[in-house]
């Protein structure tokens, strides 16, 4: 495998075009497209969808992410063999995680270790039951999920469990649920869903009894949710480490007071990732069950 090419596609992903990954690299912009096509040639299909900004295929991602493991164990070389100034250089690690999970603790669990160890991260956000597909195609190195099945070559770690609970302003629940929470209330009162993976608000009536449809809003976005939530737009499943301002000021209130729903959080990660990526799960596990718990 010629490593020069690797790096071509990794600056093209990572800079957010030719030009940019040019200018990263040294070199002119025919040069990096010349390199990406020198690499197709030699694997036999596309590393590339010629979107904007560019996107990897399904080969592409999996180079990716062999070289991301590539620059972390030769990250461990230069701590254990004496280099020149010219090889050291910041780390970048690919992660994907749910997005309430970014909302709330990861940024206290993993800023003591990036100022320390000079670490970057590119932070992919997907819905906690799905992220693991992108360990699976290859394309991060580590993922937080509600899955406890690693994929192959990957180890599994439990964080712990965030507790999401039922919410909606006082208003809202005056106009939706005067009588209680029965079958016909949920049917009429709009829902906020995060997106079309998101299952928490399904699970959450299947547990209370009701199984049936109910309309909802899809929203892509964490710090949205909320706000949607606070203008009174509809009832939604919330983190409570998110919300407790609302709750504390009683501008949210709990649905149904007691009752939520425990999302179990796992981190998965690469074993051969070297001594950075098992130093960033030790963070993890140091870390996580006490901001989950607090």
């Amino acid at each position: 495998m010629d490593y020069k090419l690797l790096l071509a596609l990794t600056a093209v992903i990572e800079q957010g075009g030719f030009e940019r990954a040019a200018v990263a690299l040294g070199l002119s912009q025919s040069a990096v497209s010349q390199r990406i096509k020198l690499l197709e040639s030699r694997v036999g299909a596309p590393v590339l969808l010629r979107t904007a900004p560019p996107a990897p295929t399904p080969v592409g991602q999996r180079l990716l992410n062999h070289m991301q493991q590539v620059r972390l164990l030769e990250r461990d070389l230069q701590e254990d063999v004496p280099m020149d100034e010219d090889g050291a250089g910041q780390t970048r690690l690919r992660i994907a995680l749910n997005a309430d999970s970014l909302a709330t603790w990861w940024a206290e669990a993993v800023a003591p270790l990036c100022e320390q160890q000079g670490l970057l991260l590119d932070l992919l956000t997907d819905d906690q039951d799905v992220g693991l597909r992108r360990m699976r195609s290859g394309e991060v190195a580590g993922c937080v999920c509600a899955s406890p099945i690693p994929v192959a070559g990957a180890r599994s770690l439990k964080l712990g469990d965030m507790r999401y609970l039922a919410v909606a302003r006082a208003d809202l629940l005056r106009r939706y649920f005067p009588t209680g929470w029965h079958a016909q209330a949920w049917s009429h009162a709009p829902a906020i869903v995060f997106g079309p993976d998101d299952q928490l608000q399904h699970r959450f009536l299947a547990a209370g009894g009701y199984p049936g449809d109910f309309p909802y809003h899809l929203c892509p976005s964490s710090e949205g949710f909320v706000r949607m939530l606070r203008a009174g737009m509809g009832w939604g499943m919330v983190p409570a480490l998110q919300i407790t301002a609302e709750l504390e000021s009683g501008l949210l209130r709990e649905i149904v007071p007691g009752q939520g729903v425990e999302v179990p959080l796992y981190w998965h990660y690469w074993r051969n990732g070297g001594r950075l990526l098992e130093q960033l799960t030790r963070q993890l596990e140091r870390t996580v069950p006490g901001l989950l718990a607090s």
